[in-house]
């Protein structure tokens, strides 16, 4: 049928079918702003404005439009843009969200422009709760919702006619203390919020967007590295433009499926597809009965991969609940659907695993027990891998201690969640090679992993990473590329595969659930003597990351106390759920859940002062790394040092900011007038990760000069919204003495930039960074050789100068005696005049350091004693990064990590039942936090000076995700007594141990 509306201003007629909904013929007709991230209306990301209501496109058919008016994010554009002298105007919300830092991903960012349009349309002056509860029904796993709630509130006075405070207005140097004191009404919007740095003239905008900045003295100089820089593809982000993996039209192109068991674990005994493969539109059905058997992992790491190859693209065993059976290529996606209908499967039921804790028990059903599987450590038990080192000797530190301490603790199942599910889209080329456009952390592994799997050469595939919807670890995955590009060799037309979100939730990967059991010795003086971790790791249905995550635990986790004598012993079995793999912080955050709740124990039963007794046992700048010879990430393990450590200084920050001194050991605070079942909690928790896996992963890059002075920069590293892309191009801007906008940036495709290892291990800024450093400064020397026989040349010189006299700043180079020589004049000198040639630098780099960010965090909370439900009131994250090169960019790291952090502790967990289905795989039923649920939220950078890093610098992306979730716990303690081992904290069970705490106080 046809149906005839109007879009954006404009009048049109689709073609639609009655079960087509709106999202769909949208997108089929090039709309692309409105973006696929659920199908039951509950993640906004495709939210358009119906007669000017917004609604979710997934959710409403295509027929019920006919008539009426449509408006998605191509169509909100304003009358002027400051600054830029583009054919198309921005609104003033899309100016804001790019001011603000509110776009990271950018997947999310056309839903929340739409919702924020439709409340200003109707509000002129929202109040912040009328804005989060606008921007509530569009979820967004990168920002923590702070910088785009004021996007809408800089939108809003700006339309209002008013003037807005510039970004960096904000900074503040040092931190005053008492800093983030909540105003005393979220509402009170007829009296102007405070603002870092002083009072917001009267505007009512908050201009909390830059972080509290501690600044590290040796780079006061610099001109671009530690300023707010906007985003290099913020622009195309916030109109909604074709940037994404999906954004794609191809003439003849395939819809994937994909059938998967609906038993744990069973032997295919007999398929039959021949019914699907006889349905009209159905250009072909794969089984394992189609495809060569070749064992691989599914890990995207580096050369070579430490993991077990125990992943086949189809199999004749399925291992759980989800597990692929067949795949089918189809003309539309309803003949797809009705074909996997058709695939007859007689399965073969076998005893499953649920339970790790059993998985090594005499008589347990062995789940890889294929001959062609190889890297397992220990097949017939169900051990993955294992890891196992010992510092010293802690029985002997146990004999030393005063106090030994000994708990279990539990960490659960959960899911990245990213808005934009696993889509790949495959095709041959012209030159008859395959294209693998692809929603990748890990361009160049992806290449190298699928090419024994294919049976195709490496130069014969081309691996293309566009923009990622968001990653989190879970992209750092090849998961449906080999079955898209299996459909391709098979039909030789271009495929497109998506998961739905319930595949997303249940066929993808997850966190490893962990059940850590810390045994610590203490000494009545306050020093840890003694600190032992035994690791049982669930890595599900496929070793994928097995190793590496739990020895990451360790390494990261055990080495923040320095003590004389630590052990870690970890087992990563085998059981019949979904795999586990890489998420945010790799390990780590289930090291300190129980790390950082097992020290507030100690501190609580001896007395101890909680900070003072971190600090006092904590690692210090100069000590050595005490695992760094015990066990690596990468290859050999050797000796390294802390060059640099702020936590110290994280910890006092930090405690200021969150009002440690009065709430902590104060009654009075504790209680809430006149609601006696309402009690306040603080906690903390003190945490460190790594930056970079050394002597291992490598990342490249490389410049080259344009005739009109700007500059190519080509980098294999892939930005999945964390702005890596802005802050590489910062670094060699600052080097070559320009601003970002002269260059043009790309990055992650495997044809044309350079190697990287992709996006993963807090890596990029500090390896990738690096190596742009490099490649810049080759640039710089050639540019200073050229310049210096330009001022050599010229009649009215003041005479000779070298090379080595030149400066690069403000678009040229500087001679002493004032004379200079413009970026474009010497890019036409030497393309076109003297000495013809390319100025171009090419830089790599391999770091022989993992130089640990450190970090404090605070939270307080209030809590129900008759229902144990609480809610959190404020987050303060006080984190030492090194020198930040974008703090807007960076401070939103720390508040979309501390958000999904906040989930992890609070409420978020994959629940199986008896037969290993998924119960909950669906946004809603698995609650992530929305807009309006947030807590008051800080992050203070304190910055230290780096020696190994470019221009000082380390990571912030992964250690936000590390020191909520046991900060809440202790809390939760400080606020009634109780504690709460096993993640999350829900309600019930804070209400179960209260109540089992007041049968013991009774007995």
């Amino acid at each position: 049928m046809k149906i005839t509306f109007e879009l954006n201003g404009q009048a049109v007629e689709f073609d639609a079918a009655p079960n087509d909904t709106l999202l769909a013929i949208l997108r089929q007709n090039g709309v692309f702003g409105v973006k696929h991230g659920c199908e039951t209306g509950e993640c906004g990301a495709c939210l358009v404005l119906l007669d000017g209501i917004p609604l979710t496109s997934c959710m409403v058919l295509a027929a019920q439009v006919d008539g009426r008016a449509v408006v998605t994010v191509e169509g909100v554009g304003g009358e002027q843009e400051r600054g830029w002298r583009g054919s198309e105007p921005l609104h003033e919300l899309q100016t804001a969200f790019i001011e603000t830092g509110a776009i990271q991903c950018g997947y999310c960012t056309p839903g929340m422009i739409i919702a924020a349009k439709a409340l200003l349309d109707r509000n002129a002056m929202p109040t912040e709760t009328e804005v989060r509860e606008a921007l509530a029904g569009v979820l967004c796993r990168c920002t923590g919702y702070v910088k785009p709630v004021e996007a809408v509130l800089r939108a809003a006075a700006r339309l209002r006619g008013e003037a807005v405070p510039p970004i960096d207005a904000a900074e503040a140097i040092p931190a005053p203390s008492g800093l983030f004191a909540p105003p005393a009404d979220r509402d009170a919007d007829t009296t102007p919020p405070e603002m870092v740095g002083g009072a917001d003239g009267g505007t009512g905008v908050k201009t909390h967007v830059m972080p509290v900045m501690v600044v590290a003295p040796e780079v006061d100089t610099l001109q671009q590295v530690g300023k707010p820089a906007a985003k290099v593809d913020a622009r195309k982000l916030v109109q909604g433009k074709p940037a994404f993996t999906d954004d794609v039209e191809m003439r003849g192109m395939l819809v994937g499926k994909l059938l998967t068991s609906p038993h744990a674990h069973t032997i295919i005994k007999r398929i039959d597809a021949s019914k699907a493969r006889e349905l009209p539109g159905v250009h072909a059905v794969l089984t394992h009965e189609d495809l060569p058997r070749v064992p691989y992992t599914t890990a995207g790491q580096s050369d070579p991969e430490p993991g077990p190859h125990d992943n086949y693209s189809l199999d004749y065993k399925v291992r759980f609940v989800g597990d692929r059976v067949a795949a089918v290529a189809a003309e539309t996606e309803a003949i797809a659907l009705q074909a996997l209908e058709l695939i007859e499967v007689e399965y073969e039921e076998l005893p499953a695993i649920f339970d790790p804790r059993a998985s090594m028990q005499p008589g347990a059903p062995v789940i890889h027990d294929e001959p062609e599987s190889w890297h397992i450590e220990d097949k017939d038990r169900n051990l993955a891998a294992l890891v196992e080192w010992e510092v010293g000797s802690v029985a002997q530190g146990f004999e030393q201690a005063d106090r030994v301490f000994e708990h279990t603790y539990y960490s659960p199942k959960v899911q990245q969640t990213p808005i934009e599910p696993h889509v790949v889209v495959t095709w041959w080329d012209e030159d008859d090679r395959l294209v693998i456009r692809t929603s990748t952390q890990v361009p160049f592994h992806v290449r190298r992993i699928l090419a024994p799997v294919l049976g195709l050469s490496e130069k014969r595939i081309r691996v293309i990473k566009p923009r990622i919807g968001g990653g989190f670890g879970v992209k750092q995955e090849v998961l449906i590329e080999d079955i898209c590009a299996h459909l391709t060799i098979v039909t030789g037309r271009p495929v497109h595969l998506e998961l739905t979100r319930a595949e997303e939730f249940y066929a993808s990967r997850s966190r490893h659930p962990m059940y850590v059991t810390m045994k610590t010795g203490v000494t009545n003086d306050g020093r840890i003597v003694a600190n032992e971790m035994y690791l049982l790791s669930d890595t599900g249905a496929s070793g994928t990351h097995a190793m590496t995550v739990a020895g990451n635990t360790g390494h990261k986790a055990m080495a923040l106390y320095n003590a004389p004598n630590i052990k870690f012993h970890t087992d990563i079995v085998y059981t019949n759920t979904p795999p586990s793999g890489a998420y945010r912080g790799y390990g780590v955050p289930q090291g300190f859940w129980a790390v950082e709740q097992h020290i507030e124990w100690i501190t609580r039963e001896m007395g101890f002062d909680p900070l003072e007794f971190r600090l006092s046992n904590a690692i210090k700048s100069g000590d050595e790394h005490p695992v760094s010879k015990a066990w690596s990430e990468g290859r050999e393990a050797e000796a390294e040092y802390i060059q640099s450590c702020g936590l110290a200084e994280c910890v006092e920050r930090g405690a200021a900011a969150i009002g440690w001194a009065e709430k902590y050991n104060n009654p009075d605070w504790h209680t809430v007038p006149d609601q006696p079942h309402l009690r306040r909690g603080i906690g903390v928790a003190t945490v460190m990760q790594g930056t970079a896996i050394p002597r291992l992963d490598m990342g490249a890059a490389s410049i080259k000069i344009n005739d009109d002075g700007s500059f190519n920069l080509l980098v294999g590293a892939t930005d999945l919204g964390t702005g890596s892309d802005t802050v590489l191009t910062q670094m060699a801007a600052e080097v070559l003495g320009c601003p970002p906008e002269d260059f043009i940036t790309y990055s992650s495709d495997t044809d044309f930039t350079p190697f990287d290892k992709g996006a993963y291990a807090s890596s990029t800024t500090y390896i990738s960074g690096r190596a742009v450093v490099i490649a810049a400064e080759k640039v710089a020397v050639q540019m200073r050789e050229v310049a210096a026989r330009m001022l050599n040349g010229q009649e009215n010189g003041s005479g000779e100068v070298t090379p080595d006299d030149l400066v690069l700043h403000d678009r040229a180079v500087h001679a002493p005696d004032g004379r200079s020589v413009s970026h474009r004049d010497i890019a036409f000198n030497s393309l076109h005049h003297e000495n013809q040639h390319q100025i171009m630098g090419v830089g790599s780099y391999v770091s022989p350091d993992s130089p640990p960010p450190f970090a404090a965090q605070y939270v307080t909370i209030t809590l129900d004693t008759e229902t144990g439900q609480f809610t959190v009131d404020k987050m303060i994250m006080a984190v030492d990064g090194g020198r930040i090169i974008n703090p807007v960019t960076a401070s939103g790291q720390v508040e979309g990590g501390m958000v999904q952090a906040l989930g992890y502790g609070h409420c978020e967990e994959m629940v199986f039942d008896d037969a290993g289905r998924m119960l909950n795989p669906r946004f809603g039923p698995y609650w992530i936090y929305r807009a309006d649920e947030m807590p008051e939220m800080g992050v203070i950078f304190i910055e230290t000076h780096e020696p190994s890093g470019p221009f000082g610098a380390k990571a912030v992306a992964e250690i936000p995700l590390d020191g909520v979730g046991p900060a809440l716990a202790n809390a939760v303690y400080d606020a009634v007594g109780v504690r709460v081992a096993d993640g999350p904290i829900l309600p019930e069970k804070v209400w179960r141990a209260i109540q089992e705490q007041q049968k013991e106080s009774q007995a």
